[in-house]
């Protein structure tokens, strides 16, 4: 069966690399020269199954206005004139009741513990290096966050996930490097079995191992729409991006094919597709097309009566070497106060949090980049240098209740994986086997309820 998988981020090439798996031809459509590039570059790296939560929590709304008042916030919020902005917001509002965030957080639960899973798997088959570390430690700063995480906690106890409450001893016991702290948690909570790892440096080494499969990547490509013939989805029109086929590209292309030669791996970029002009756009054909597109999801199937409710809520994340081992954090943190996620991958921190809503661009914000240096100063004043941090932005593909959007669309020949918030990484490998299986035909392995585009039209 001939597919086309557009977006390559992790959920993208994840899909790949299970749809090859199960026969299928493969191709990949991105945008940006290379896999990762976009939300999946700079996320907290954080693989944890018994933390994912929706946003949508009870106490919430509550506590997100007294965080608009303080001028170090994990949230930032710009009203706009946007209708989607506000639709958004009175549905996410509406998930805020303490039932549906339980059954919210058990559907995101499923499809991340079985991700988890999917991903141990596959590193029995296929051992690289990315950055991995085991354990995650939740950290309070007062007796307000510990009260509303206390819904949480039911959760994990009716689920029989593995967990542990701790003080502020407790806490430095499994994290040393908190002994040199500015602050003290007045709890904490650890979960032994979650883990950790830099997402884009995975992605890149499954890329390589898509690419030995027969996966076929094709870079530096913007979709412009989907095609259809008899009411069904058999093809997508695209074209190179504008000003990307530069002498630099060509000689890439050049030294590309070359490596092809050495180790066949069948990689495209638009001069492969496009032989008239750069601009030039053509249609590509499909049996199935996948699309796993983050945020720019929803706008590519609208015009099908495809109705996904994304919206991206900006992310950021701060980069840095340790310069003291012993001061420094070992695996993956979360100041649960400031959402802000702490996480070791190797010789480097990334320091990653705050939601950011109602501004699309990609720029980054000063507030936001002051909160994630004050939450690393706080917690490990001297593991690193705060003045050599790489700052990055991302949006996140954010549904109002929590939970990814897996499988048909409602119209032949076009599937969704999308709507993975701040948790793509985390649900990323059982998201793609998931829609692959139904591609080619097979039974997922687990239970889909609440996890299809089927829960909005009820």
């Amino acid at each position: 069966m001939k597919t086309i998988v557009l977006g390559a981020g992790v959920i993208g090439v994840a899909t790949a690399y299970y749809l090859s798996e199960r026969g299928c031809d493969v191709t990949v459509i991105e945008r940006e020269p290379g896999v990762a590039l976009g939300t999946s570059f700079g996320n907290a790296g954080v693989i944890a199954p018994g933390y994912v939560t929706p946003w949508a929590a009870p106490g919430m709304p509550g506590k997100l206005i007294k965080y608009l008042l303080k001028p170090t916030s994990p949230l930032i919020f710009r009203p706009t004139l946007d209708a989607a902005q506000w639709r958004w917001i009175a549905r996410w509002l509406r998930e805020c009741d303490l039932e549906r965030f339980r059954v919210n957080k058990q559907r995101m639960q499923r499809i991340a513990y079985y991700s988890r899973g999917c991903l141990h798997a596959f590193r029995a088959q296929h051992a690289f290096e990315y950055g991995r570390s085991q354990g995650y430690l939740q950290l309070f700063r007062s007796d307000y966050d510990v009260e509303l995480a206390q819904p949480a906690l039911g959760v994990l106890r009716d689920a029989g996930i593995a967990y542990r409450e701790l003080d502020a001893a407790g806490c430095a016991q499994i994290e040393p490097g908190l002994a040199w702290s500015q602050v003290k948690p007045v709890a904490g909570i650890y979960l032994p079995d979650d883990e950790a790892g830099d997402c884009a440096r995975f992605t890149r080494e499954l890329r390589a191992v898509c690419e030995a499969s027969g996966v076929k990547f094709v870079f530096d490509t913007e979709v412009l729409a989907l095609e259809a013939t008899g009411g069904r989805v058999s093809g997508v029109r695209v074209r190179p991006v504008p000003g990307r086929r530069t002498a630099n590209n060509r000689r890439e292309l050049r030294e590309q094919r070359r490596e092809d030669r050495r180790a066949p791996a069948q990689v495209l970029r638009p001069a492969d597709l496009n032989e008239v002009a750069d601009t030039e756009p053509q249609t590509l054909t499909a049996d199935a097309v996948v699309v796993a597109l983050g945020v720019e999801s929803a706008a590519l199937v609208a015009p099908f009566g495809v109705r996904v409710p994304l919206y991206p809520v900006k992310g950021y994340s701060a980069t840095l070497p340790v310069v003291d081992e012993q001061k420094a954090p070992r695996a993956a943190l979360m100041d649960e106060s400031l959402k802000t996620a702490i996480t070791r991958f190797g010789p480097y921190l990334r320091v990653a949090g705050t939601a950011e809503l109602g501004d699309h661009r990609t720029t980054l914000r000063e507030q936001a980049l002051q909160t994630l240096m004050k939450v690393l100063d706080d917690w490990f004043p001297h593991a690193a240098t705060l003045s050599s941090a790489q700052f990055w932005v991302g949006r996140r593909p954010m549904v109002p209740d929590g939970a990814p959007l897996l499988g048909q669309s409602g119209v032949q020949g076009l599937w969704l994986n999308v709507g993975h918030g701040s948790t793509g990484w985390a649900m990323s490998m059982g998201s793609g086997r998931v829609v692959a299986d139904l591609i080619a035909g097979r039974a997922p392995e687990i239970d889909l309820d609440g996890l299809t585009l089927e829960r909005y039209r009820r």
